[in-house]
Order: C-alpha cells, then structure tokens, then sequence
C-alpha cells in the first residue's frame, strides 16, 4: 500500500508524453520555493511594519542576501549533483547505486551545514563593511545574518533532502513541508515582533526554527520510505562512486553558483555605493524580494530539465532528451512572461507590503521591476539550457559558459560602463542582467545541441 502511495506522487519521467508531465513535476516546485522566499518575505514585511526601526530594518536584512547566497551557494551546488547522481541511477534502475548516492549527500549537506555555519558566523561582519553596508543598518545586518548562519545546518539537509525526492519524481512532499514551516515562520515573525519587541533577530530566529522544522520533515519522509531511496542511519557514510559523480556535478556547479552570487555581492555594493539615492537600497532589497517570485518560476524548470534529462539519460532515452530541452524552454518563457509582466503591474501594492514610510524607496523599487523583472523569463531559459546539460552529466562546460557569460559580462558592466558618470546610474547597472542572460543562453544551448548529437551517434 505504501509502495503504490510513493508511486502516486511520483512522475514517471522516462515513459509516456512529456509537455504537460513538466509542467505537473515543476508547477509543486514553484510553490515550493515561493514558500521559501516568504521565509524572507515574511521577515521584510513585518520587521517594515512592525519593527521599531522600520524601512532601516528592511534595508538590513536585504542587504545581507546576496552576501548569505554567496556564503551557501557553492554547497548548494551539490544538490544539483546529488540530483543526477540519484535520477541516473533511477533511470538505469540500479537501486544499489540510488541507495548508496541517497547516504552520501545526506553526510555531504550535514558536512556543508557545518562548514557554512562557521564560516557564516566568523566573516558576515568583515565581508558586510567591505560591501559598503551603510553605517545606520550595518549592526542589525549583522545581528541577522549571525542568527541566520547558526541554523545552517537544517537549510542543508533541507535543501540536500528535498533534491533526493526531486530526483525520483516526487515534488508534493517538498512542498507540504515547506507550507507547514512556511506558516510556523510567520506565525513566529509575528511573536517575536510584535509581543517581544525583538526586531530583527526575531525574524532571524523565527525563519531558523521553521528551518528546522521543515528539515525534521524531509528526512522523515526518506527514512519511511519503501524503496532505493530509503534513509538508514546505519548506511550514512560517503562511497567513493557516488561521490566522484556528485563531485563532478557539484563541484562546478557549486563554484558558478559562488561566482554567480559574487556578481551580486558586487551589484550590491554597487547599489549600496548610490545610497545617497534616498530610498534606493530600502527599494532595491523590497523589489528583491518580490522579483524572487519570478526566479523561482524560473529555476522550477532548471530542476524539471535537470531531473528529466538525467533519468532520461540513464535510460538511454536519447530522443527525449531535445523534447526535454524544448518543452522546458517554452514553459519558463511563457510563465516567465505572465510572472514578470505581473509583478511589475502590480508593483505599488507589493512594494507597499514592505516599505510604508518611504516615496522614493517604493519609486526605486518599481524602477528595479521594470529592468529586471519583466524580462526575467530570459534568466528561465538559461536556467533550462544549464539544467539539460548538467542532467547528462556535463558540469564544467556550463560552469565556464556562466562564469563568463553572466558574472563577467556583470563585472565588466560594472567596471567599465557603469564608471561613466552619465551611465552612474540603477537604471544601466540593471541592463547588465539582460544582456548577460541573452549572450549566455545563446551559447549554452548550442553546446547542448552539438553534445547531443554525439550522444545519439
């Protein structure tokens, strides 16, 4: 009975019709992550209108997310690993392989947990003072982010876990997780807020016990499962083979994502450099916020091409492989479009959920939308090029490809373009996204096409 319940909430990725079975397996990843982003939403909305320091609270702990992405993101990166480590070997149906790959990212997120919780802990101060953090925020943003690294050990085994169920089809479970410590974290934020008076560290310790939560879930949910991808304490230990197809996968993975996020840790410090701009770093950390709603549209398809192309290809289901890419491209582009086109319309009110006591910050924060997140369904498309290429096994060659397409092009921007005193301005740093986005889509999906084709030969 159990057996048959799993299957119910599994996609069968390597049989039958595969343009609406995409949309199904990303549609629940969706709201996954926007269940994850409210973590973070929550705490900006109610820390502005309730916290006693208000769009100055905003401002510090937006500040601190592309600091925290660069500190978490490089082990994030072997979530993409431990995926096509485990649909490889559920596509070619060697459940020894699945099992053994299941212990090894379990032990590899509990390392990462720790190893981030230090690093996070020892160096947000120094690496806030040389993003250039305003004086008036600096202390709260480093409040928050010391609160935020102590949990970092239930985000990895979260995040770790939540890619194991990806893998073998199952999505649903990953979102009732989150809705459960989703609606725990707001209930928290408000305690602590509002009854306690604790401001940002309330939020902070609010979002690391639904963490952890959400963490206890997942894990119970692998140990009682009835299949290769049962959890056994007794097991948990790194195996060499696993490992080495994790490593290969993750380990470029993980440093893109590092050199990905260290292009916004310098977008940041470029915005934080115009903050004499009144309202503009309050604005730019609300819009965000509210543009994470798009990414995470975005990057459901990255999993979907990820997971899809990987047990496909252990299959050896070679033709479906070019559908995969096609069909997962279409759907980023056209809920990208819906997304970003939505979120822009509806600026006023969604900005105004964080911000209440700043015209310019809301004025700032539409400008941020407009640049960024309409045209956002072009980051869903690199998203899907990356996600089929990694799925059949190829990690460096997206690395390099992202690593120059979109952090160099947003380096170079920045040094160069951005230095021109008519060009100092929010609205030119924001057009590096686009053009970063184009370039970098356009040759990942030609390297896709030509790996292809030897595959099939």
């Amino acid at each position: 009975m159990a057996v048959k319940m799993l299957k119910r909430q599994q996609v069968d990725m390597v049989n039958g019709r595969l343009f609406f079975k995409i949309l199904t397996y990303a549609v629940p990843i969706i709201l996954t992550g926007i269940l994850q982003l409210l973590f973070n939403a929550a705490d900006l909305m109610i820390v502005g209108r309730f916290g006693s320091n208000g769009s100055d609270s905003v401002a510090a702990v937006g500040a601190t997310s592309s600091l925290t992405s660069l500190m978490i993101n490089f082990f994030m990166g072997f979530s993409s690993g431990s995926g096509v480590a485990v649909a490889q070997a559920i596509g070619a149906k060697d459940d020894e392989k699945a099992s053994k790959a299941v212990h090894t990212v379990i032990l590899l997120a509990f390392i990462a947990g720790v190893i981030v919780s230090v690093i996070g802990s020892v160096a947000s101060g120094y690496m806030l003072k040389v993003m250039s953090t305003p004086k008036e925020i600096i202390h709260l943003s480093s409040l928050y982010m010391r609160i935020i690294f102590s949990g970092m050990i239930f985000n990895m085994l979260y995040n770790f876990g939540a890619a194991i169920l990806r893998a073998v089809g199952d999505t649903t479970r990953p979102l009732l997780y989150l809705l459960i410590a989703g609606i725990l974290n707001v209930v928290l934020n408000i305690f602590f807020v509002t009854v306690l008076n604790m401001d940002v560290a309330g939020v902070a310790l609010a979002t690391v016990i639904s963490q952890a939560v959400s963490c206890i879930l997942v894990l119970l949910a692998l140990v009682r499962r009835n299949d290769a991808c049962k959890l056994c304490i007794k097991k948990i230990r790194i195996y060499k083979a696993p490992l080495k197809k994790i490593l290969s996968i993750g380990l470029p993975a993980g440093l893109q994502s590092t050199l990905f996020s260290v292009s916004n840790v310098m977008i940041q410090s470029s915005i934080n450099s115009l903050s004499y701009l009144e309202g503009l770093v309050a604005g730019f950390a609300a819009a965000a916020s509210i543009e994470g709603f798009a990414y995470v549209t975005m990057n459901s398809f990255y999993q979907a091409s990820l997971n899809f192309t990987g047990q496909n290809i252990g299959a050896k289901k070679y033709d479906r492989v070019k559908k995969i890419f096609f069909y997962a491209t279409f759907w980023a582009v056209s809920l990208g479009l819906i997304a970003g086109i939505g979120l822009y319309i509806f600026n006023k009110p969604l900005l105004s959920l964080y911000i209440t006591d700043s015209a310019e910050a809301l004025k700032w924060g539409a400008v941020r939308l407009a640049y960024i997140g309409i045209p956002y369904f072009l980051c869903g498309m690199m998203e899907v090029a990356t996600g089929c290429l990694r799925g059949m096994g190829v990690s460096i060659a997206p690395m390099f490809i992202t690593v120059l397409g979109v952090c160099g092009i947003r380096l170079s921007w920045i040094f160069t373009i951005f230095q021109i005193d008519k060009y100092h301005t929010p609205q030119i740093l924001f057009l590096s996204y686009t053009v970063s986005w184009i370039i970098t889509f356009l040759v990942e999906a030609i390297v896709f096409f030509n790996l292809l084709k030897r595959k099939i030969r």
